[in-house]
């Protein structure tokens, strides 16, 4: 037998045991639909108390934005992020990307979005804690911030908030950890979380994938680098305007829908 053909072979087994693999796993999600693992959710659990429990965290985010072209074509956009976080109030976020470059700044008092490519700042008075600013962020901004859902206190309740399926997917390694990977689904949303084995349970990627439209669209964030006692003496959390730079008023979501807020 010459090598070349060995070669093959050894591929052809591989690519059966892998279809083997995901047709054993297509039956085993078709048994559990409409379940949730209690292992899953005990998992999921225990990594929101631990990040709740968390004063002060900083870590860099690499987040992919699926997008489908009016071609039919589907493309990517990557944005890169350094935050930091000190509970109950204070946030800063760099983020750099295909389509942004802008430093989110929140202080307890106000929350300023600054682009240093374009040199103009828009700044308004922001709620006392940073998920009453994820909220206000959100809904009156119009600002979503990819992976927020993960810092609320109380994350496992908003994360499991008409969840009708959960399971252990299985195990991966995730920027050098490793971690068990899960799956939660609601009706029109599938969110998967990888969290890290051991004593710190920390997020390490979180997909989340719109299941409404046919595109099936995704935002997927990986973490990296997370350090649970960032030195915070030179934080920057308040926003001071460099020379040179405008200020210029957000477009506010609540208004141009109608809301009253």
């Amino acid at each position: 037998m010459n090598k070349g053909y060995s070669f093959t072979r050894r591929i052809i087994l591989v690519v059966a045991l892998v279809m083997l693999s995901l047709t054993g796993w297509s039956q085993l999600v078709h048994a559990q639909a409409a379940s949730i693992d209690p292992q899953a959710e005990k998992i999921l659990r225990r990594m929101t108390d631990y990040l709740g429990s968390l004063k002060q965290f900083s870590l860099r985010t690499q987040v992919t934005l699926e997008d489908l072209l009016d071609s039919g074509h589907r493309i990517d956009y990557d944005i890169s992020a350094n935050v930091i976080i000190s509970r109950p109030n204070q946030l800063r976020a760099e983020r750099r990307g295909d389509v942004i470059e802008q430093t989110f700044y929140y202080d307890g008092k106000s929350l300023t979005l600054h682009s240093g490519s374009e040199k103009v700042y828009a700044t308004e008075p922001a709620p006392g804690t940073i998920e009453e600013l994820l909220d206000y962020a959100r809904e009156s901004l119009g600002l979503i911030i990819p992976a927020s859902d993960l810092v609320y206190r109380n994350a496992f309740q908003l994360l499991m908030q008409d969840v009708n399926f959960a399971t252990i997917v299985g195990k991966a390694v995730i920027s050098g950890v490793k971690c068990d990977h899960l799956l939660f689904s609601r009706p029109g949303v599938d969110f998967q979380v990888w969290v890290a084995e051991g004593g710190r349970p920390l997020p390490y990627k979180y997909v989340v994938t719109d299941r409404v439209t046919p595109a099936r669209i995704s935002v997927s964030t990986v973490m990296s680098n997370w350090n649970v006692a960032p030195a915070m003496a030179n934080a920057g959390f308040k926003f001071v305007a460099p020379k040179g730079t405008k200020p210029i008023t957000f477009l506010r979501q609540d208004k141009s829908s109608g809301s009253s807020r």
